[in-house]
């Protein structure tokens, strides 16, 4: 269980993969979209994990019909809108919505700059009627190439001020992060904090990367760098922070027991390590599962359950008033 009395963040939450399964399957019969199956419970396998998949790219799959769907900019707004609306339904008080635009355009062809905006219209909407505070992390899709994250990174750059950080995601094996250390550059310049997923599917020095080349202050999943010491006593010395997924790591394959899960050693070593769900729609869980799993099977203590939450404040992309303002929020 939680500590009631700090607020429940999610700093690592994939806006397109958390897609409602309902949602995906009421778009599909508005958009005229085949899907392969004609019963909607039937249909739920495809889009939801039942264990967990072979690796991460199987996993990344299930991710793919809630994109397939998107056949215009008001079903991107839509999304935008109920990925708050869940949010709050989920008790959290402040989450950092990360979104890949080229991902959620490319089945349909849909205008890149025009999904960035839409996702920022359906999440003002959002927050209008929820009081849950929401940010925005552009994701640049590591697997569509080079030349396809360039445009993504304009797109997110014109709209900045809309944006608080910039993310690597999708193929870490086969997509390097030394391929987009330019687009890196660029974004820091234009101001905006850096997270990168890195030591999932790759090793510690894939994060080492990362935190070097690509100026990341937080790694999102990092499990490798239990792997190196000296990884980890840089990342302390320098606050680098790890967004952890419990679930996710298992469902992808990268974990293999979750009771070894190294979140664990992080805490141990004195790390800025939290919890996040990754892709709840499709992992079929909340945070408050998370901080459960963490309880229960993990056997992690109260003090230690506490400790992921301030680590999530002192984490996130706020300024230091922001912060404050979320510590006192449960007083």
């Amino acid at each position: 269980m939680y500590n009631k009395q700090l607020p429940l963040i999610d700093l690592h939450r994939h806006l397109d993969g958390n897609i409602r399964p309902k949602t995906v399957w009421q778009l599909a019969q508005k958009n005229n979209i085949a899907l392969p199956e004609t019963n909607f419970e039937d249909f739920l396998p495809h889009i939801k994990i039942t264990d967990n998949e072979a690796d991460l790219l199987a996993f990344l799959k299930k991710l793919d019909w809630g994109v397939q769907v998107l056949s215009s900019l008001d079903d991107v707004i839509r999304i935008g809108y109920e990925n708050v609306e869940d949010a709050y339904l989920a008790n959290i008080d402040y989450a950092e919505l990360r979104f890949s635009p080229f991902y959620i355009a490319m089945t349909h062809q849909l205008p890149i700059e025009g999904v960035v905006e839409a996702i920022i219209e359906g999440v003002n909407q959002g927050r209008k009627k929820y009081p849950t505070k929401i940010n925005l992390i552009g994701i640049l899709s590591r697997t569509f190439g080079v030349d396809n994250c360039e445009i993504e990174l304009n797109a997110l750059l014109a709209h900045k001020d809309n944006i608080v950080a910039l993310d690597l995601a999708g193929d870490e094996y086969n997509f390097p992060g030394s391929l987009f250390e330019h687009h890196f550059k660029k974004a820091s310049h234009a101001g905006l904090q850096i997270t990168v997923h890195a030591g999932e599917a790759a090793g510690p020095e894939s994060v080492w990367h990362a935190i070097e080349k690509l100026g990341a202050t937080r790694i999102g999943h990092g499990v490798a760098c239990v792997k190196d010491q000296k990884l980890m006593d840089y990342m302390l010395k320098h606050n680098i922070g790890l967004e952890s997924c419990l679930t996710s790591n298992y469902q992808t394959g990268t974990i293999k027991d979750l009771t070894q899960h190294p979140v664990k050693t992080f805490l141990a070593n004195g790390l800025n390590v939290c919890l996040n769900t990754d892709d709840p729609a499709v992992e079929n869980i909340e945070l408050e599962d998370e901080f459960n799993l963490a309880s229960n099977l993990l056997k992690l203590s109260q003090a230690q359950i506490t400790q992921l939450q301030s680590n999530a404040i002192e984490m996130s992309f706020l300024s230091h008033e922001e912060k404050q303002k979320l510590r006192q929020l449960k007083l």
